[in-house]
């Protein structure tokens, strides 16, 4: 009898297992790609969906709790697309723990239903209100200078820092998961984001500086300078809405004219 020379298949891929180096590439890569199946309903939850699954794939050799550990995924989900890549290494690392039963499949929700949005929050500040501004005005600024290659440079560079920062945070999220977060509360991102505001407002000046088509009179700035001040310190100490403020202030412009004309009418000749 004729000895079969076919293979025995290779043994699963035990529950738990710590995730290729390919494996967390892919994941990675695919954060880029949060906001290409974005929807009124779950937001960016196919983007998270879509950028975990490789590492899902390979946690989870049975198929029933690979389609528990997807389903997790499938509900509501929406922060910056900057913190996907710190969020996805701290998912995959609690759902390698979750697969080797040292933590409940609840705590992921737990953590997600209070680091999502935190993030959010202050992504919206840093990132959105901040950094990006920063970028955008201090480009601006060098075109409006004549040093077009400097902006391009510029952004070449912050870009970098982009693909920096999203990579080490995924890492460090993957490595040290809800110690990471405890770390990243000690940096005080709120205030530096409120630090980056300011330096913008001094970039938007000096982008109109470099953009005013007539010769400057710089003293003629002053009093605007001052008023921009005066109103941000009014609206810090006081709480009042910025809407209402321009409101006021489009009103007090519309009706000056009027003013002075009525003012003109009532003085003695």
């Amino acid at each position: 009898m004729q000895q079969s020379t076919r293979r025995p298949p290779a043994p699963a891929q035990a529950s738990g297992a710590f995730p290729s180096a390919r494996v967390l590439l892919r994941c990675l890569l695919r954060t880029w790609l949060v906001g290409a199946g974005f929807n009124t309903r779950g937001m960016q939850n196919i983007g998270l969906a879509y950028a975990i699954d490789p590492g899902l794939v390979q946690l989870y050799r049975d198929p029933e709790a690979l389609r528990q550990a997807r389903v997790r995924y499938a509900t509501h989900y929406n922060t910056h697309p900057f913190w996907t890549p710190l969020l996805v290494g701290i998912f995959l690392g609690m759902e390698r723990k979750i697969a080797k039963g040292l933590f409940p499949p609840e705590m992921l929700e737990n953590v997600r239903a209070t680091t999502v949005y935190t993030l959010s929050a202050i992504g919206d500040s840093l990132f959105g209100g901040s950094v990006l501004v920063f970028w955008s005005l201090s480009c601006a600024c060098l075109v409006a200078a004549g040093q077009g290659s400097l902006a391009v440079a510029l952004g070449a560079l912050l870009f970098q820092g982009l693909v920096v920062f999203k990579a080490l945070t995924f890492w460090m999220g993957f490595c040290e998961g809800l110690t990471f977060l405890h770390r990243l509360g000690r940096w005080n991102l709120i205030n530096w984001s409120q630090r980056v505001k300011l330096f913008n407002a001094v970039l938007l000046v000096a982008f109109w500086a470099l953009a005013w088509p007539a010769d400057l009179a710089w003293f003629l700035w002053l009093p605007t300078g001052f008023a921009f001040a005066a109103v941000g310190m009014i609206l810090t100490a006081t709480g009042l809405s910025r809407e209402i403020l321009a409101v006021l202030a489009v009103a007090a412009y519309l009706g000056l004219p009027w003013l002075m004309r009525l003012a003109a009418g009532l003085s003695p000749i």
